[in-house]
């Protein structure tokens, strides 16, 4: 029996006839409709970028809450259930609370035409409005300029994580012009924290940032830890011992770098309090489901043979190539890999960043999505590299023709992710 919260959605979704129509101006509408709640928002740090957003936004959720914050968390997309983009002060909303803000929407809208984001945006924002926090961490979901979450006027900090060419059917493949649109957060005079980008994308940030007056900190790669530390920060005049990431990979080294940064510079521009000695700490207690996650236990864990269950959302060739050096981490042999695709992008540039780790690729295809690339396209794709690949009906057929004697990851899309950890009896909470 569909629920309330899934006839809900599935109205709202229908008022538009595209999932995604980058623009501001339904937006803005709907938001005055219902009294503008995005004007009455605490303290909010605003993140774009192609990769590492949900992973920076849960080490700032950690290390503010570690300092005794309460947070707000808007994200994209929901891995398990929708319920997982909005958390208020610290909890995931609740089905009562949920189901009375996208009523109110629908009301509020009366029937015009708006995208499904756009819709869960508002009600995000008025959720927001309603319930007293220190902070709220704000994910865009597609670009930046354009993209919903971008009606605030002064945000406490924005950060860019690396950017990469993705999405292209809407974003282009002018890897300046992505850089310029997700640049499209900054705001004049507040801080803006970037890591470390290809000098194509640096140029283009660095140049939005004096156009806007915005003061533009990018963080460089860590200096190396010591006994005590895994990795140390220089913040204004002082050194920071930092605590082993809690996420997985190398790459989480950055990301936190990045997170520690913005509520720095947000605290030194007067626009958050914060405790930051206390706010580290929480770099070794962030948890982000889905991104390099170790299955230890669960339905689809007891299946695997060799023992090792890995899964990551890694769904494009920036992506893939983190994924690589955080398995090549955990065994220095080669993995058997679970793979399904969407159609968005070119599967061979996901697989090449594979190559030197795949003994062998599972496909399947991604059930309940539209977008999804067949089991037998995938296949295809990889044996067009040179991988050995074998196209299965479905997730419990690829698992049961595993090798015995590789550890095994399953990778290639988010929305993957979200469905084996439902499989696995291991919802996101």
């Amino acid at each position: 029996m569909i629920s309330k919260i899934d006839a809900a959605l599935e109205r709202l979704s229908a008022l538009h006839p595209k999932l995604i129509d980058l623009g501001l101006d339904r937006t803005f509408e709907i938001l005055e409709a219902l009294g503008n709640p995005h004007y009455h928002l605490p303290p909010t740090i605003h993140l774009a970028g192609t990769n590492g957003k949900g992973s920076t936004a849960a080490f700032l959720r950690a290390m503010a809450e570690q300092a005794g914050l309460s947070v707000h968390v808007y994200s994209s997309p929901h891995l398990c259930r929708f319920h997982e983009r909005i958390r208020l002060a610290g909890t995931l909303i609740d089905d009562e609370t949920l189901i009375s803000l996208l009523e109110e929407v629908e009301t509020a809208n009366a029937g015009r035409p708006i995208t499904f984001y756009e819709v869960t945006t508002a009600a995000a924002f008025l959720a927001f409005s309603r319930t007293p926090a220190d902070l709220l961490i704000l994910e865009t979901g597609l670009g930046g300029e354009l993209d919903s979450t971008n009606v605030l006027d002064a945000p406490a900090a924005t950060i860019l994580t690396p950017i990469d060419r993705d999405h292209e059917q809407f974003l282009g493949s002018d890897l300046g012009e992505i850089a310029r649109t997700k640049s499209g957060i900054m705001r004049s005079s507040t801080p803006c924290i970037s890591a470390q980008q290809q000098p194509i994308v640096a140029d283009m940030i660095a140049k939005c940032a004096q156009d806007l007056n915005v003061p533009l900190t990018i963080v460089s790669q860590p200096q190396s830890g010591t006994a005590t530390a895994a990795f140390r920060l220089k913040l204004g005049e002082d050194i920071y011992d930092c605590p082993k990431p809690s996420l997985f990979g190398a790459h989480q080294i950055q990301n936190a770098a990045l997170a520690i940064t913005a509520l720095y510079e947000a605290q030194r521009h007067g626009k958050l309090t914060i405790n930051i000695d206390a706010a580290i700490a929480g770099i070794a207690m962030a948890h982000w489901p889905g991104r390099i996650q170790h299955l230890q236990t669960g339905l689809l864990a007891k299946q695997v043979p060799a023992g090792e269950f890995w899964l990551d959302g890694a769904h494009n060739a920036h992506g893939a190539a983190a994924l690589v050096d955080s398995l090549q981490s955990l065994s220095d042999g080669k993995w058997s890999l679970i793979v399904g695709l969407l159609n968005t992008r070119p599967p061979q540039a996901f697989f090449t960043q594979l190559q030197t780790i795949a003994a062998e690729i599972h496909a399947i295809s991604i059930p309940d999505q539209p977008a999804s690339l067949s089991a037998e396209e995938i296949a295809e794709a990889a044996r067009s590299i040179g991988l050995k690949a074998t196209p299965h009906p479905n997730l419990d057929t690829a698992l049961k023709n595993l090798s015995n004697k590789n550890p095994v990851a399953i990778c290639g899309s988010l929305y993957l992710a979200g469905y084996v950890l439902g499989q696995n009896g291991t919802l996101p909470e």
